[in-house]
């Protein structure tokens, strides 16, 4: 049966004196792609160590179809999880690993070959992990997330290490999973690197969550920009007030705010303005991720002294 997501409600974790995660609160729906977003810091991989039951909320809790993970029966068969590239015995071959985790995942040594075949490596399968790349690491990792052959799969920064054509693939990897009906929740301190695979985004600062939408409520709080060059600027300035959007003046240009390039060349074509540039800059979503994610220290206070992962 295909799971119903993700929740977190309440989640809350401190550490002494210091608060890495802070009731933090978010739905990850199933067949869609979730980024899972933050700075280094923010609190991002203690909230996963937390939803895998490898630290004990302070508070909250972090459910799979309303059961923790480790309540789950066969774990491993409900969700796979990838934490971290480097959690490998160094002596092992990459399927010599898969092997040693197979009985307590409950699948065969077919299984083995199977996901390794899936993630590129059955050349690399008789080779020690500790000749292996970053990437094949990587690689290796989500093919321990996939042994169980799980509807809820759980990736934390996968694509480090990997170069841009391993980013492409693993993009075709976990579309291919959503749109199978399963989900997925992948983290990552850079927005860029997962905004062509991501449905939805949670994004979280200094432990607590400050924005969470489909990745178009993101883009809606973007400034949208269209770039205008017309022999008869003060026609187009005039035509823009028309429309209640704002103006402003780049050397040669027109800047018109507060509308797209589809709604500003309709409007000028009617008017009979002459155009000689009509552009529609893309919507700069790390600008957004910054600004939702940037420190704002009390009054007097300075940066940070420490973070928190």
């Amino acid at each position: 049966m295909a799971s119903r997501g993700i929740v977190v409600d309440g989640l809350t974790k401190r550490f002494g004196s210091v608060t890495a995660v802070d009731d933090l609160g978010f739905e990850v729906a199933a067949g869609r792609v979730t980024g899972f977003l933050g700075p280094n810091g923010s609190g991002k991989t203690t909230t996963l160590r937390m939803l895998l039951g490898l630290v004990e909320p302070t508070a909250g809790t972090a459910t799979f179809d309303g059961t923790r993970y480790v309540d789950l029966p066969r774990p491993a068969q409900h969700v796979g999880s990838a934490l971290e590239a480097s959690s490998f015995h160094p002596g092992r071959t990459g399927l010599g690993h898969l092997r040693t985790l197979a009985p307590q995942v409950g699948v065969d040594d077919a299984r083995c070959h199977e996901v390794l075949e899936l993630v590129g490596l059955s050349e690399a399968a008789g080779r020690r992990v500790l000749g292996y790349s970053m990437g094949m690491r990587q690689r290796l990792g989500l093919a321990t997330a996939l042994l169980g052959d799980p509807d809820v799969i759980v990736l934390d920064e996968p694509a480090n290490g990997l170069d841009p054509q391993g980013i492409v693939w693993l993009r075709a990897l976990l579309r291919g999973f959503a749109e199978r009906g399963r989900t997925v929740l992948v983290s990552s301190h850079v927005l860029a690197e997962v905004q062509s695979t991501v449905d939805d985004v949670v994004i979280i600062a200094g432990g607590r969550l400050v924005h969470a939408s489909s990745l178009a409520g993101l883009e809606d709080l973007a400034e949208r920009l269209v770039v205008v060059r017309s022999p008869t600027p003060e026609r187009v300035e005039a035509e823009a007030a028309r429309h209640g959007w704002s103006v402003s003046t780049d050397g040669a240009s027109t800047l018109v705010r507060g509308a797209t390039g589809p709604q500003v060349g309709s409007a000028l074509f009617s008017a009979g303005v002459e155009l000689h540039q009509l552009t529609d800059r893309s919507v700069e979503l790390e600008e957004v991720f910054l600004r939702l994610t940037s420190p704002e220290p009390a009054p007097g206070q300075g940066a940070a002294m420490g973070e928190v992962a």
